[in-house]
C-alpha cells in the first residue's frame, strides 16, 4: 500500500481553498492537524479532511451568530 505524501501549507490552502495565513491561524489556534519538519509545517491531507470533517475549521463567530438568529 503506498503511503499518503506530505503537503505543504500551499497544499493545504489550495486543497481548501483558503488563504495561507487561514492554515497558519489554524495551526495555532484550532488544532489543525500538522507536523513541524524543521522549520516547516507539513500535513496529510486524509488528516485535514478528517478535522474538516469533524468541525474544526467552523469559525465560532458565525455559530454563535447563526444560533441567535434560530431563537
Amino acid at each position: 500500500m503506498p503511503t499518503e505524501p506530505w503537503a505543504s501549507v500551499e497544499d493545504v490552502s489550495n486543497h481548501l481553498g483558503v488563504a495561507k495565513d487561514s492554515v497558519y491561524r489554524w495551526i495555532d489556534l484550532k488544532g489543525l492537524p500538522a507536523h513541524k519538519i524543521g522549520r516547516l509545517w507539513k500535513f496529510k491531507l486524509s488528516e485535514v479532511d478528517d478535522w474538516v470533517r469533524s468541525g474544526g475549521a467552523v469559525d465560532q463567530a458565525s455559530e454563535e451568530s447563526r444560533g441567535e438568529d434560530r431563537t
